[in-house]
């Protein structure tokens, strides 16, 4: 019996899967909220490659915005961009405002990058577009849930999910990945 009910729910979890991807949608038919509180389409950020980091400003490796604000001075003539998601979703490391949020991240990091208003990435109220980038590439063990703070998303130019680092990866680690994904580099 207990065979069964695992063979079962096998079953149903890969239909799951095969059928979430049948109907994936595209990255840019999300909307999320600009630190500043204004609505923002994906669709502006056609054509580039984008590294999509929850973030928070009182985590170990909350000095990894200065790797990303490195990436980000080295690679957006070529067409790449880093977008910015605090989460006080993991040890309450981000309890601040958006608008202190953006004093913190400007006044200690000098981060140019495009940040975005305060959301959950795990759970009942996590944003879709975070629901999607999980679900597109999961993590450890195949799990979706973002185990920490600064897991990161690399997304090509055509809006497609290419990779998914841990927190511990330092950005200059990606620099090789991205340099794939521009074309003017290749």
């Amino acid at each position: 019996m207990k065979s069964y009910i695992i063979v079962l729910l096998s079953f149903l979890c890969l239909n799951d899967i095969i059928v979430a991807k049948e109907n994936a949608i595209s990255i840019y038919d999300f909307n999320v909220k600009s630190i500043e509180g204004k609505e923002i389409s994906m669709s502006q950020y056609k054509g580039k490659v984008l590294l999509i980091v929850n973030v928070a400003s009182e985590c170990g490796f909350t000095p990894q915005y200065k790797g990303l604000e490195k990436l980000y001075q080295t690679y957006k003539e070529q067409g790449f961009m880093v977008l910015g998601f605090p989460s006080n979703q993991f040890g309450k490391q981000e309890p601040k405002s958006d608008k202190e949020i953006h004093f913190f991240c400007q006044g200690n990091y000098d981060v140019h990058f495009d940040m975005f208003s305060k959301v959950d990435v795990n759970g009942d109220k996590t944003i879709p577009l975070y629901k999607y980038l999980k679900r597109e590439k999961s993590g450890f063990l195949w799990t979706e849930s973002i185990k920490w703070n600064f897991t990161k998303f690399l997304v090509d130019r055509e809006g497609q999910v290419i990779k998914r680092y841990g927190s511990s990866t330092e950005p200059k680690s990606i620099a090789e990945d991205i340099e794939k994904l521009l074309p003017s580099l290749q």
